[in-house]
């Protein structure tokens, strides 16, 4: 996925209050800009990182610009934004890349499905072979060489998914998830247990039960992003 107009370089000074940031832009002047991440961006969020950032081209916006990528101390990018990762990796099926998700018919985004109100980001279906149901979680955290995790929070949310994705396997149907991994360094991905316990427990029951999982690297750049590499697991 190439981005459709080049990317703001800035020099962040801050994050706060989960969705905002401060930066200073080339010219010198101090902006407020999106942060489109909930998480805690660990690692790519530090104080004077160099970040670029995407204009929304639209003066109305209350913070017109948003915070796209990231490069910390050791000059690995990492990209943050997590409105991309459905779409990089549809983008990724749909081109073969992810050879373990080819032949299917047709993808459909945000359905809705499960027994505790969940959307699932894309669902696979085939003429000839059950739905196949796609979770996917963007990552950016490391605390590793090398080795990039899930999660970067405490996150109950994460857990449901894990939950549904299970019982889709019950009931017969296919069920994946997906880490998009948005790390340049990445070799290999495990969960961060020392994180969230509780997910990494419950991840390790969902494979036991059946639910496929998949960790591809992004490449990235100043002109694009896209899914290119498929990683081990380490779980």
């Amino acid at each position: 996925m190439r981005y459709t107009a080049p990317l703001i370089p800035a020099t962040l000074v801050r994050r706060y209050k989960r969705f905002l940031a401060d930066v200073i832009l080339s010219s010198g002047e101090e902006i407020t800009v999106h942060t489109p991440n909930t998480g805690s961006m660990m690692g790519c969020s530090d104080p004077g990182s160099r970040i670029w950032l995407r204009d929304s081209n639209n003066p109305k916006r209350k913070y017109r610009y948003s915070w796209v990528m990231t490069q910390n101390s050791d000059g690995v990018l990492i990209g943050v934004d997590t409105a991309l990762p459905n779409r990089l990796v549809a983008e990724a099926i749909e081109n073969g890349t992810v050879e373990e998700l080819q032949d299917y018919d047709e993808i459909r985004h945000e359905v809705p499905y499960g027994k505790e109100s969940s959307r699932i980001d894309l669902l696979l279906k085939g003429s000839d072979k059950s739905d196949c149901y796609i979770e996917i979680k963007n990552v950016t955290a490391s605390t590793e060489a090398g080795i990039a995790k899930f999660p970067d929070a405490v996150t109950k949310r994460g857990t449901k998914h894990l939950r549904e994705l299970m019982e889709m396997v019950r009931q017969g149907d296919r069920a994946v998830i997906f880490y998009c991994v948005q790390r340049t360094d990445a070799q290999k991905f495990r969960p961060a247990d020392e994180v969230d316990f509780e997910y990494g427990e419950t991840l390790r029951e969902a494979l036991a039960s059946g639910v496929e999982a998949l960790a591809y690297r992004a490449e990235i750049s100043e002109e694009g992003v896209s899914l290119m590499h498929a990683i081990p697991l380490q779980i």
